[in-house]
């Protein structure tokens, strides 16, 4: 078996970075004209070096956390290649100016919305889905016509230098460049005045980004994370639920984003959904600790330090109280922890305020709806919002009643993997969107362009304000009182 790599911190040199930022300007001034046929040639570059390079990536992703093939292909390759797919399909269309109609005191105006590239753009990010959470954002960000800087995570130092070394084969450093570094790396970055900054990671870091976007008040979109709750209900399928709902938590070992971080089951149906879901752990990854470690089709945690981390959030809820109903088996030292389902979970242990980023669930008996919902409400917004549920009334009731940057309804993970749909958190979970017609739209400004013709009947606005004037000027502050037809 594959031994996952220790983490190198290769910090990049802040000269050169600042070189490369700067010899990008000349080039995203230029980029504003550039050409749908001239931006998918960008893209299509990128889509091949990408496939030529699947073998390495696959045991890059093996040295970095054992990560099994079919989940590299699954959630690295499929949403990268699909984001391509789409901006193919529909690049020129989004580039095209959009007409919108005059209002009552536009008349004889033409009017429309350009959408220009931001300019040098800045994507930072993370180690859970390197290669999809990376290069995803850079086909939207070239879709758009900008200059890019990436910024990947230095806890996968193997798929991060495949990544670099396609950058490397595919632009030249004044169109995209990769550099890799730690915490050095990024606020040399980050101090530099990009005209967008999008970073997908925590809510912590997030705000740390944000406020080094304020000293240059550039945009950002920030993907973010926290813990996304799960309902089950009464008339809920359980056996699906159990079947999608362990797939979603487990994938990549829980170290999702939008993973089920916790779940709220009805009394009534809690000890057989927890047979449901213990059958298929065992079904999928085996019957014992030893025969799930050993299984092929599990990802390790990324690093011991994380790994250390969800030991002690099991810890401390075990510690207080907490009943593991299966799983709860941890080494540290091979960033191993067994599929977990836990029972009788204090409220105030820290598995209930940090996201867990692991493959350990708490499990919530709940009898009244409405008391659910109110503890949803009363946590930071979270990214997604998982409910199973066959009860109309139900799904109405949790749809209108909480917020969530996503939600899904008798599934969960597909809210993200829905290309026309926006990716994105509301508050504490994000700011903004992505993917597709959304992610272009994050990379491009949305300026705003008026033409008035010869007979701008705005004139009779102009000064001196005589009794005429004054007169024009009443109409149209009465017409504005009307309905609009």
């Amino acid at each position: 078996m594959n031994a996952i790599s220790p983490i190198i911190y290769t910090e990049s040199d802040p000269t050169q970075m600042k070189r490369v930022f700067d010899d990008q300007l000349e080039t995203a001034l230029r980029w504003r004209q550039s050409t749908a046929t001239e931006r998918l040639n960008r893209i299509k570059r990128l889509r091949e070096a990408l496939l030529a390079k699947r073998e390495d990536f696959y045991k890059a992703f093996a040295s970095d956390y054992r990560k099994p093939v079919a989940e590299v292909d699954i959630t690295e390759f499929m949403p990268v290649l699909d984001e391509i797919r789409h901006a193919i399909g529909r690049l020129k269309h989004w580039m095209k100016p959009q007409r919108v109609w005059p209002t009552s005191l536009m008349i004889a105006t033409k009017a429309w919305v350009q959408y220009q590239p931001r300019g040098r753009v800045l994507i930072i990010a993370p180690w859970n889905y390197p290669l999809n959470l990376c290069f995803g954002p850079l086909v939207s960000a070239l879709a758009a016509g900008n200059t890019v800087i990436l910024k990947p995570s230095e806890m996968m130092p193997a798929v991060s230098k495949v990544m670099a070394d396609i950058i490397r084969d595919v632009f030249p450093e004044n169109e995209v460049a990769l550099f890799e570094g730690s915490l050095p790396t990024a606020t040399a970055l980050l101090d530099m005045p990009f005209d967008h900054i999008f970073f997908t990671g925590s809510p912590m870091v997030g705000k740390v980004v944000m406020t080094a976007a304020a000293k240059h008040l550039t945009s950002v979109t920030l993907e973010l994370g926290g813990k996304s709750p799960t309902i089950v209900d009464a008339s809920a399928n359980l056996k699906t639920a159990a079947e999608t709902l362990m797939w979603g938590k487990l994938l990549n070992a829980g170290q999702t984003c939008v993973a089920p971080d916790y779940l709220y089951v009805h009394a009534s149906v809690k000890d057989a959904f927890v047979a449901e879901c213990r059958t298929i752990i065992e079904a999928r990854y085996g019957k014992t600790a030893a025969e799930q470690k050993a299984s092929p089709d599990l990802t390790r945690i990324v690093n011991p330090r994380h790994a250390g981390r969800v030991a002690s959030l099991l810890q401390d809820a075990v510690g207080g109280g907490a009943k593991v109903l299966t799983g709860g088996d941890v080494d540290v030292s091979d960033c191993w922890v067994s599929p977990t389902l836990l029972d009788q979970v204090p409220g105030d242990s820290r598995i209930m305020e940090e996201e867990i980023f692991g493959p350990v669930l708490p499990i919530i008996p709940f009898n009244d709806l409405d008391e659910v919902i109110a503890d949803i409400n009363a946590r930071p917004k979270p990214l997604a919002l998982y409910l199973w549920s066959h009860n109309q009334a139900n799904i109405d009731r949790v749809m209108e009643r909480t917020s969530s940057g996503g939600a899904c309804i008798n599934h969960c993970l597909m809210q993200v993997a829905h290309g026309n749909l926006p990716f994105g958190g509301v508050n504490n979970s994000g700011i903004g969107n992505a993917h597709g017609h959304f992610g272009f739209k994050a990379f491009s400004h949305e300026r705003a362009v008026v033409r008035a013709s010869a007979i701008m009947l705005v004139r009779l606005f102009f000064s001196p304000y005589n009794a005429t004037r004054m007169k024009v000027i009443k109409m149209a502050l009465d017409s504005l009182k009307l309905p609009m037809v």
